[in-house]
């Protein structure tokens, strides 16, 4: 197989349509879906040296595969990351980027805001296997410093949150990390290595849901974990090895396919998303609208900080509550509910009955979950159609 050569001299943009891809002897433009499970050896001494680490080569798509190689290698690229590790899911990555490197007597930092599941992991799964965690605002940086112990292994944060649109300040809490020895571990699946770049942030761990904006489109699962130090990778690697969670190479072929145009989409959508802002805020029957970018924002300066752009995601609280809220969405046309988000369609859903309904009430509350917050992503259509539909929506309120 032949590589493509001199990447590292061209931009990002470049780099999602060619990084990483290898070529076989056929010579195919796009790339190749190497749907195998195992590999054959020209010697028996060939096979113990790849099982050995002395040779270059796979040996059993558990391990590594020529496709899912390619996704990780242009994913690596875009991010800035040295290692990245291809997963079955978002979770899947959540789950391996901390399980990997904790072990019963540490202590985990993370903050409140965060995807339901991820939460659930730090706070209820990792304290049966002997973890402890502390839940803070994650906007406060005091009440990280106030949380640390002697054996704080791993800070663990989402910016921006789902579903609040809240924002971390990435660089001042790796800079706490830095001068504690401990691990800093970033969701960056709402904002995309597009957006934000966590590593040049302090980031030492960075994970996704490729099945969001990497795919965009709705057609598989996938996740993805990537690091810096050699370390740590060999950690992350070690066990996606012997626990499973390895991306399929159909899965991460498709996800190649959805970097190509990453870039082109999630520019877009956050135009998309920051009209629709416009439009959304101080609307009679909207009582809160969350957008980085947006004005109105509690945290723009520090969106504009560190991030390049406002996302494709936003909040929006219903006057009226929970049936006020399910009767706007039941009159929308163009906009689908769905509690999937990233995708070129644009999708709407109620946190507090779908993807957060298994929190405690009063803990939702805390968060700005209420009974009338909705989750939009904004997709790909016409801004003029979505904001339409929106209209006619609210009208019948």
């Amino acid at each position: 197989m032949s590589d493509i050569k001199h990447t590292k001299q061209y931009s990002a943009q470049t780099n999602l349509i060619h990084g990483g891809t290898k070529r076989s002897q056929f010579g195919e433009t796009s790339e190749a879906i190497f749907m195998n499970s195992g590999y054959t050896y020209e010697s028996a001494s060939i096979a113990a040296q790849r099982f050995a680490g002395d040779a270059e080569g796979f040996i059993y798509t558990r391990f590594g595969n020529p496709t899912t190689k390619m996704f990780e290698d242009r994913l690596a690229m875009l991010d800035g990351a040295a290692y990245c590790y291809a997963t079955a899911t978002g979770m899947a990555a959540a789950n391996t980027s901390l399980f990997a490197i904790l072990k019963a007597g540490d202590h985990i930092v993370a903050g409140r805001a965060m995807f339901g599941s991820n939460l659930y992991i730090a706070d209820e799964l990792l304290p049966r296997f002997g973890v402890a965690s502390t839940i803070v605002d994650g906007r406060y940086i005091q009440a990280w410093k106030d949380a640390v112990r002697p054996n704080t292994k791993v800070f663990l944060l989402e910016s921006p949150t789902n579903p609040g649109i809240e924002l971390v300040d990435i660089k001042a809490v790796s800079q706490i990390c830095k001068e504690n020895g401990i691990i800093l571990i970033v969701d960056n699946v709402f904002a995309t290595s597009i957006l934000q770049q966590p590593f040049e942030l302090g980031a030492d761990i960075v994970f996704y849901s490729a099945t969001k904006l990497i795919d965009g489109q709705g057609r598989a699962m996938a996740g993805a974990v990537l690091c810096n130090d050699e370390e740590i990778a060999d950690q992350i690697l070690t066990y996606i090895r012997q626990t499973g969670p390895s991306a399929s190479p159909f899965n991460a072929w498709l996800m190649l396919k959805g970097l190509e145009t990453l870039d082109l989409r999630v520019q877009q959508q956050s135009r998309n998303a920051a009209k629709l802002a416009d439009f959304l805020h101080g609307h009679k029957h909207i009582s809160k609208m969350l957008y980085p970018m947006h004005e109105s924002h509690p945290q723009i300066e520090l969106a504009k900080t560190q991030m390049s752009g406002g996302g494709n995601m936003l909040a929006i609280e219903i006057a009226g509550g929970q049936e006020q809220a399910f009767k706007f969405c039941d009159a929308l046309d163009l906009v689908l509910y769905s509690n999937n988000l990233g995708d070129t369609k644009s999708l709407i859903c109620h946190p507090a009955t779908t993807t957060h309904q298994r929190l405690d009430e009063d803990f939702r509350q805390e968060l700005g979950i209420t009974s009338g917050l909705l989750r939009l992503n904004v997709g790909l259509e016409s801004v003029d159609d979505l904001i339409g539909d929106i209209d006619q929506a609210l009208a019948r309120l």
